[in-house]
């Protein structure tokens, strides 16, 4: 499975190797993370993959990625996808960055990367959703062009589709 690169960015799918490190808390001493990594919701990431690489096999291209800063290769978050696409063709995506890299339009770019990978290998929907009070997560997917399609008391759903 090949890297998304982008200007700034390398999405970089997320190895058994990597995620038990990630899990463990412990790079190996080649690996580079920013100050902050892997957060709570990458070591749960890591965790769910590994589960899934044991029961059902890699799901690459379908799982997760670390997002690496091209500049110095450091895994400052992840993005992914919560599984396969849905027999409607459509998949959930999730993300986050260590609070030292956000504000700086890393999330939005890596975003724009990964939809039209999605659409590339057959995907019709790409899904997401934000707590109300999470206005930084609802621009991201805004600004990578998914819209809003709903909301609850406390969660705000967006999407993007494509015909097939």
């Amino acid at each position: 499975m090949d890297n998304l690169v982008t200007e700034r960015l390398v999405l970089q799918p997320m190895s058994v190797n990597e995620a038990e490190q990630t899990a463990a808390g412990e790079p190996d001493a080649d690996v580079r993370w920013e100050q902050g990594y892997p957060t709570e919701g990458d070591v749960r990431v890591a965790r769910h993959f590994l589960e899934r690489c044991a029961s059902t096999g890699d799901p690459q291209p379908f799982g997760p990625y670390v997002i690496r800063r091209r500049s110095d290769l450091r895994a400052i978050g992840g993005m992914g996808f919560h599984g396969p696409p849905d027999e409607h063709g459509s998949v959930t995506i999730g993300y986050g960055l260590v609070p030292s890299a956000q504000g700086k339009g890393y999330a939005s770019e890596a975003l724009r990367a990964l939809l039209p990978f999605a659409r590339a290998q057959g995907v019709t929907s790409v899904k997401g959703d934000a707590d109300h009070d999470n206005t930084a997560s609802q621009h991201v997917m805004t600004a990578a062009g998914m819209r809003q399609i709903g909301e609850d008391e406390s969660v705000k759903y967006y999407a993007v589709c494509w015909s097939r």
